[in-house]
């Protein structure tokens, strides 16, 4: 009996279950980051999984894929239905974050680098924060949104820098895509206040499954398939480690720190994602990224300590 109790304990701590304590602000604050590395990632596992994939089976095919692992956990820990006032934050959350992001990023991709794409990441801690103090109630101090200003200022100004300063048809995409995922980010924040994060993101992605299955029939029997190893691993990451495993601890981390604070985090995601390209995909980086980065890393420091 000791060692099932055990057992039952360990695994609830694992995903987030009932008994689970979300911990201090610091332990909050590195699951949040934990995320925020995993996002980092998104861009160039996009970028291979484009390789050998159209964009809407790509997004189709991550989709059901991380669908089959979050249900595959809420089955095996008879996890129950949500109750149905979560219904609709979970359908904005699939929405914004399992549908909507990684779906405009992607045909933003198609005809834009992945440095010109990671504005919209750069934006999208700001816009978090203005549609949590919308929808929530939440009232940050004058000193957060002057950092957080800055931060977007200084994140905006460098990856605009890389781009050449061009707009193209590419940041419609991009655009649409903050908005959408601040409010997917927001709703699952909220929710993931009421129920372990795991979970809101996996409700989430079982919810599309009517949409994207169907989804991924049409776009498959359309889109020719080269699978490469590249283009495999993207897509093993994007679904696995973009779609589920990283908003598992976003989420979590959100709900601990809270939305405000915790999206101020992905200031440094843009820089993140840059090295990433640099690394995976051989784009060049400028001098001007050490400086960006500092700047980013003030601004975060400035926002973690400012009272909300």
């Amino acid at each position: 009996m000791r060692a099932q109790s055990s057992a039952t304990s360990a695994t609830a701590i694992a995903v987030g279950g009932p008994g689970t304590s979300l911990g201090t602000s610091s332990s909050g604050t590195l699951q949040a980051a934990l995320g925020v590395v995993a996002f980092s990632l998104t861009f160039p596992a996009t970028a291979w999984g484009l390789e050998g994939f159209g964009p809407w089976s790509l997004i189709a095919v991550r989709s059901i894929l991380a669908a089959v692992i979050a249900g595959g956990c809420l089955l095996a820990l008879r996890v129950p239905l949500p109750e149905r006032r979560h219904w609709f934050g979970l359908a904005v959350v699939g929405g914004g974050v399992v549908l909507g992001f990684p779906l405009l990023t992607t045909l933003a991709l198609q005809t834009s680098t992945t440095a010109h794409a990671a504005v919209v990441v750069g934006l999208l801690p700001l816009t978090t924060a203005l549609l949590s103090a919308l929808r929530l109630g939440s009232r940050p101090s004058r000193t957060f949104w002057i950092a957080a200003l800055a931060g977007a200022a200084a994140v905006l100004a460098f990856t605009v820098q890389q781009s050449g300063g061009a707009l193209t048809t590419a940041d419609a995409y991009l655009f649409a895509a903050l908005l959408v995922c601040a409010a997917g980010y927001t709703e699952g924040g909220r929710l993931a206040r009421v129920m372990p994060g795991w979970q809101v993101i996996g409700w989430a992605l079982v919810l599309c499954l009517p949409l994207t299955v169907p989804m991924a029939a049409v776009a498959l029997s359309f889109e020719p398939v080269h699978l490469t190893a590249h283009s495999v691993t993207g897509l093993l990451w994007v679904a696995a480690g973009s779609q589920f495993l990283g908003l598992v601890v976003w989420y979590r981390g959100m709900a601990a720190i809270g939305i405000p604070k915790a999206s101020q985090l992905q200031l440094a995601q843009p820089l993140l994602t840059l090295v990433w390209s640099v690394l995976l995909l051989g784009e060049h980086l400028t001098v001007a990224a050490p400086l960006t980065a500092a700047a980013v890393l003030v601004c975060i420091a400035v926002t973690q300590r400012a009272r909300g």
